[in-house]
């Protein structure tokens, strides 16, 4: 089982609650608070590129990162309308994250690091971000907290659109900290009128906020705050979703 190879064509429909707009916004206010050295921006782990595309419509000249050769395509095949600048998307995983030149800032939305379930990898990735931000350069990542990954365990879950029915359970350990939903999806053939099943895992580690702290420190990263879901104030005990900024030094 391979992580969105099967799901790729049907993840904008089934995670149409996403609202990209929203994430959009509160990235910016956060550019707005101290604005980047430039307008280049990195979506690393973009997917499907829903929130790249919502951030080119904006004036940002975006570069779009996914390991997902899947994902990757249905981002470069969506019609988003006009943009200034088309954006760029590059099939890597991030722990060899490797640009033409440098960026100004960095956004893994979408508890991506979560996916990252090997720490020495992750702290790999943020050396990389470093690597490839301009002086001054912001890097803004949220997370599922450990508490949220926990809680899943043992639950099913069903998402459903016309064409595509998935069903999913979590089931979490303890001793590794990893979190890992088993899915099935089935899918409508349009051409033949019949259902098609494909099998996915996924797997989430749970980082502490310390952890995650440590390793920004280590890759050389500065003024790093962390914040609740979405908002500007620091995170609340039992938050489900943390975002951390952090910055290189000018």
């Amino acid at each position: 089982m391979s992580s969105y190879r099967a799901l790729a064509g049907s993840y904008d429909a089934l995670t149409y609650d996403v609202d990209y707009p929203a994430w959009a916004d509160y990235i910016q206010l956060h550019f707005h608070k101290r604005p980047p050295p430039g307008k280049t921006v990195l979506d690393l782990a973009c997917g499907t590129g829903s929130l790249t595309w919502e951030l080119a419509r904006r004036g940002y000249e975006l570069i779009g990162v996914d390991q997902s050769p899947e994902m990757l395509a249905q981002a470069a095949g969506k019609d988003p309308g006009q943009v200034p600048i088309q954006p760029i998307f590059l099939c890597q995983p991030m722990e060899q994250l490797d640009l033409y030149g440098t960026i100004d800032a960095c956004v893994c939305c979408l508890d991506s690091v979560n996916y990252v379930t090997d720490p020495k990898k992750l702290a790999r990735a943020m050396e990389r971000v470093h690597l490839f931000l301009m002086p001054g350069g912001l890097f803004l990542f949220d997370i599922n907290s450990p508490e949220k990954l926990e809680g899943l365990d043992g639950q099913v879950f069903l998402d459903e659109t016309e064409d595509a029915y998935c069903v999913w359970r979590a089931e979490y350990s303890r001793r590794g900290r990893i979190c890992s939903y088993f899915m099935d999806l089935f899918q409508l053939d349009g051409d033949t009128g019949l259902w098609r099943r494909g099998e996915e895992l996924h797997r989430e580690r749970a980082y502490t906020v310390e952890e995650l702290t440590a390793m920004l420190q280590a890759a050389g990263f500065h003024e790093i705050h962390t914040y609740g879901n979405l908002k500007l104030r620091p995170p609340k005990p039992g938050e489900e979703r943390v975002f951390f900024t952090a910055r290189k030094d000018a």
